[in-house]
C-alpha cells in the first residue's frame, strides 16, 4: 500500500487522479515546513515559494487543462490547504486567496452556460474568464483583493473603491486593507464599484499589475494572526486600468456569483481547511513530545498523567469535529448531483467556518496547556499555532456572526446579502 500522503489525512477517498496531484503538493512540504519558523519570525513571505509553487504546477491547480492548469477541484484545494497548513500556515493561506481568483473565470463560464448572460455580452465575459485562468494556467500570482476597512451593518463585504470611465479604459481610488500577497502576487484581482452604481450589481473586476501607477502598499500588517502572508493591503491613487484588463458589465458580479455551490465564490471552506492542518500539526507534535518524554521519578510517558490525559481527549475531540464540519461542507459542495439546494449548503457554511476555526482554535489552546512553559515560545509550533488559529476566529466574519445570519434564516427566512457599496471616507 502506498504511503499516505499528507492530505489524504482530510481526503481520504481520492481519486487516482486526485492522489496525482496530491503528490505534487507532498513535494513542496519540506520546503514549507524548513522556512515556516524563519517566516513568522521576520513577518515576511517567502518569496522563494512563489517559484517552488510555480514550478510544481500549483498556480494553476484547480484552473481545467484547457487553460493550462491541473484541472483540479474543490477537493484538490481543500486537501492542498490543508496538507500546506501542516507545513506553514502562512503560506497556506496566501496560496488559498490565489486560488480564490479562479472563480472570476470559473463562475462567468458557468452563468454563460446558464444563459444569464445576453448575446453581446457573451464575447467580453468569456474573455475575462479566459484571462484570468490562462494566466494562473501559465504560472501567475493572483491576490484577490476585495474586502476594505469600511463597513456595513447590511453586508460582511463592503466595497467604497472606485472606478471611473476614462479614455480607453478606467481609473481606480480606493484603498483595499485586506488581501495576501501583497507586494508578491504579479496581478492584483481588484473589485470596485462603477461610478453611478451604489448597489451591488455596479460591482466590476480589475487586473491591476503590482507595480502598476499610482499603486502603493499599506503600512506593513502586524498582526497576531499568519504574520507572513504579505498581508498589509494596497493604496489606488488613480490607477489606469486598460478596458481589456477589466470586467466591467453592470450586474456581471452578481450574476457569476449566483453559480457558486455554497459560500459566494465556492471555495471558501479551503480556507477552513488551513485551519485544520494547522491544528493537526500542533497536535501531532505536542502527543509526540509528550509521549517521548518522561517522568524523572516514575519514567512514565508525560502524556500518561491524568491531566495530561485529560487535555488530549479534549484535543482530540475537537481536532475530530473540525474535521466533521469541512468534509460534510466538501460533500455539499462537490457531490453530483447536489445534496442539498444552495440556501441549506450557504447555511451549513455560516454554521460551519465558525465551528472549524473554534475547535482548531481550542486544539491549540490544548497543546499551550499540555506543553506548560516549556512550550510556551513565540517561534515554536504551539505559540505559532496559537496566533495562526486565532485569527480565524475573526477572518470573514466569527463564529457569533456566522450563527445569528443562521438563526435570521431559520426564524425569518432572510437571505443574507454578502456585498454592497458605500461612499468613500
Amino acid at each position: 500500500m502506498a504511503d499516505q500522503l499528507t492530505g489524504e489525512r482530510l481526503l481520504d477517498d481520492m481519486s487516482e487522479a486526485e492522489r496525482a496531484r496530491a503528490e505534487r503538493v507532498e513535494s513542496v512540504l519540506p520546503a514549507l515546513r524548513a522556512a515556516a519558523e524563519r517566516a513568522d519570525a521576520e513577518g515576511d513571505f517567502p518569496v522563494e515559494h512563489v517559484a517552488l509553487l510555480r514550478e510544481a504546477g500549483l498556480l494553476g491547480l484547480v484552473v481545467p487543462h484547457e487553460h493550462g492548469g491541473l484541472g483540479g477541484t474543490l477537493r484538490d484545494l481543500a486537501a492542498a490547504t490543508f496538507a500546506m497548513g501542516t507545513a506553514c500556515p502562512s503560506t497556506a493561506l496566501a496560496y488559498f486567496f490565489h486560488n480564490t481568483s479562479a472563480s472570476r473565470g470559473l463562475l462567468p463560464l458557468e452563468a454563460i452556460e446558464a444563459g444569464l448572460f445576453d448575446e453581446e455580452e457573451i464575447p467580453p465575459v468569456r474573455a475575462f474568464a479566459a484571462k484570468v485562468l490562462d494566466r494562473m494556467g501559465s504560472g501567475v500570482w493572483l491576490a484577490n483583493f476585495a474586502s476594505e476597512s469600511v463597513k456595513s451593518s447590511a453586508a460582511n463585504i463592503t466595497i467604497a473603491t472606485t472606478a471611473r470611465r476614462t479614455d480607453g479604459g478606467w481609473v481606480l481610488d480606493g484603498e483595499k486593507s485586506f488581501g495576501c500577497a501583497t507586494g508578491v502576487a504579479d496581478y492584483y484581482l481588484t473589485t470596485a464599484k462603477l461610478e453611478g452604481h451604489e448597489t451591488a450589481e455596479g460591482l466590476a473586476t480589475f487586473f491591476v499589475p503590482r507595480d502598476a501607477p499610482g499603486v502603493s502598499t499599506r503600512a506593513a500588517w502586524d498582526g497576531l494572526g499568519m504574520r507572513a502572508t504579505a498581508n498589509n493591503g494596497i493604496r489606488l491613487d488613480g490607477v489606469f486600468i486598460p478596458e481589456e484588463e477589466a470586467l466591467t458589465i453592470p450586474g456581471a458580479f452578481t450574476r457569476m456569483l449566483r453559480m457558486s455551490r455554497g459560500s459566494f465564490v465556492g471555495n471558501q471552506l479551503a480556507i477552513a481547511a488551513v485551519y485544520t492542518g494547522c491544528a493537526q500539526n500542533v497536535f501531532d507534535e505536542v502527543v509526540g513530545q509528550l509521549t517521548r518524554r518522561t517522568f524523572a521519578d516514575t519514567g512514565r510517558p508525560i502524556a500518561s498523567s491524568p491531566m495530561h490525559q485529560q487535555l488530549i481527549g479534549e484535543m482530540s475531540v475537537n481536532l475530530e469535529t473540525a474535521y466533521l464540519w469541512v468534509r460534510r461542507q466538501l460533500d455539499l459542495e462537490t457531490s453530483q448531483p447536489p445534496l442539498r439546494p444552495k440556501p441549506e449548503v450557504f447555511r451549513q457554511w455560516r454554521m460551519g467556518k465558525g465551528s472549524v476555526t473554534e475547535a482548531c482554535f481550542q486544539v491549540a489552546l490544548g497543546a499551550f496547556k499540555a506543553s506548560g512553559t516549556s512550550g510556551a515560545m513565540m517561534g515554536g509550533v504551539v505559540g505559532r499555532a496559537l496566533r495562526d488559529l486565532a485569527m480565524g476566529l475573526v477572518m470573514t466574519f466569527p463564529a457569533e456572526r456566522g450563527r445569528l445570519e443562521v438563526a435570521q434564516m431559520v426564524t425569518q427566512a432572510k437571505e443574507n446579502e454578502l456585498f454592497t457599496t458605500a461612499e468613500r471616507p
